[in-house]
């Protein structure tokens, strides 16, 4: 936890910035009648049927210090997907970067073993040597600020029906380009000074 917690409280550099990464399914569903837009004195009608169009996944990259994210949408969130978007970030998003440090879960395709059954073991190796692992805590994903920007998404964004990936790329990048625009961030103020005291539990005791 502490190891999360120091680098939010570290300055930005911009040879080793710090990328919170994430991911969510996300369900995809078509009207079965067309809705009625609100007209004078009537409100938008929506009928309550729906019908399930399969699903997406959304990754996301977020740099709380610089105000920047990026969410890609796929069609699954196998191993060969996060190898991907890690690729992604060392070479389309931070080419310039020395070191990505990158936040994120334990799910058990975040590992650098994934890299290495996608890619052959030379790409592999160039990509892990540009990117850094902080694992949040078992039970702790809370600390990956990328879940509360995916919190953002999806109220801002997708509560709504989006019926198929196209649609669902274009609406997503719709809410993108404005918020990296204005470089919305995070207000994160949990330290390592405040988890000592609030979770003095989840520490060992000391005679």
């Amino acid at each position: 936890m502490e190891d999360v917690l120091d680098l939010y409280e570290a300055p930005d550099d911009p040879q080793r910035p710090t990328v919170c990464f994430d991911e969510r399914p996300y369900q995809l569903v078509s009207e079965t009648r067309r809705p009625q837009p609100a007209q004078p004195g009537r409100a938008a009608r929506q009928d309550y049927e729906y019908k399930r169009e399969g699903t997406a996944n959304l990754f996301i990259h977020f740099a709380p210090k610089r105000g920047w994210r990026h969410v890609a949408v796929t069609a699954r969130r196998a191993s060969q997907d996060f190898a991907q978007q890690m690729r992604a970030l060392v070479d389309e998003h931070f080419p310039d970067a020395a070191v990505i440090r990158v936040v994120l879960d334990n799910l058990n395709t975040h590992t650098g073993a994934a890299l290495y059954a996608t890619f052959a073991p030379a790409e592999a190796r160039r990509l892990l040597h540009k990117l850094e692992f902080h694992h949040t805590p078992k039970h702790g994903s809370w600390l990956n600020q990328a879940e509360i920007e995916l919190s953002v998404l999806s109220g801002q964004c997708l509560d709504r029906r989006i019926a198929d990936h196209p649609t669902l790329g274009t609406e997503v990048a719709a809410w993108e380009q404005p918020r990296n625009q204005a470089q919305a961030t995070v207000d994160w103020r949990f330290t390592t000074a405040e988890a000592r005291v609030k979770l003095h539990r989840v520490y060992p005791a000391h005679s």
